[in-house]
């Protein structure tokens, strides 16, 4: 295709931020988002918030998607009751990004789910979360890492196929896989850190860590790639 594929990355949206004088609502998005993006060969584009009857058109202007991470997804959107460390419910988030995901999976637009974004993807296939562990964010507000070793024969093991160590903040997990996920990626407590569909379903992959906040493009050229070679929706 022509030009850069076009990444749409979806975003926080938050009562009040701060920047100058102002503090007002705002949708935003860490700034290592776009720049990976940008880094890999794509177009960054910013998806706040929207009704998900529009899902479906905003992803078909897409060369490809990734979902953010962020808040803990609701544990009713899985079937379950919030635990004692459960955060706050992102209603507005995991509706809109649900169905996105729903949306890319139909259109078969190559999909990158990270952190948040891994545990939703799983969500929407009928998977469920492990609502706390520990040992993933040992300091509040500090990114950590630990290594990550891929599965043999796996996309994500086409991609990285080493082990590497990754920048890491959640304390939340994939419990039990959803319809047709694949685990291809396990840190040492055997935590799931990457799932993926099979290369039948199209190109669609999320990883528990924060690969915008390393220097190692290869997941999200990988997706780029996968992007220009569908080309536009």
């Amino acid at each position: 295709m022509a030009g850069r594929p076009l990444i749409g990355v979806s975003t926080y949206l938050e009562s009040g931020a701060r920047w100058g004088v102002w503090e007002l609502e705002a949708a935003l998005l860490p700034a290592g988002y776009p720049r990976l993006v940008q880094r890999a060969g794509g177009l960054a584009a910013m998806l706040p918030p929207d009704a998900p009857e529009h899902a479906a058109a905003t992803v078909a202007r897409l060369d490809g998607l990734v979902i953010a991470g962020g808040p803990d997804v609701e544990p009713v959107r899985y079937g379950a009751e919030p635990g004692p460390r459960t955060g706050p419910p992102a209603r507005a988030r995991d509706t809109w990004e649900l169905a996105l995901i729903g949306a890319a999976l139909a259109a078969r637009v190559p999909l990158l789910g990270v952190c948040r974004g891994m545990q939703l993807l799983n969500v929407a296939l009928g998977g469920t979360l492990v609502q706390h562990i520990e040992g993933h964010a040992e300091v509040v507000g500090v990114f950590g890492g630990h290594p990550v070793t891929p599965v043999p024969g796996t996309r994500y093991a086409g991609i990285v196929p080493e082990e590497t160590f990754v920048p890491t903040y959640h304390h939340q997990a994939v419990d039990r896989l959803g319809a047709g996920l694949i685990a291809s990626a396990h840190a040492a407590d055997g935590t799931v850190e990457a799932v993926e569909l099979p290369p039948a379903d199209g190109w669609v992959l999320g990883v528990q860590w924060h690969p915008e906040m390393g220097e190692d493009t290869r997941v999200m050229r990988a997706l780029v790639a996968a992007a220009g070679a569908v080309g536009p929706g």
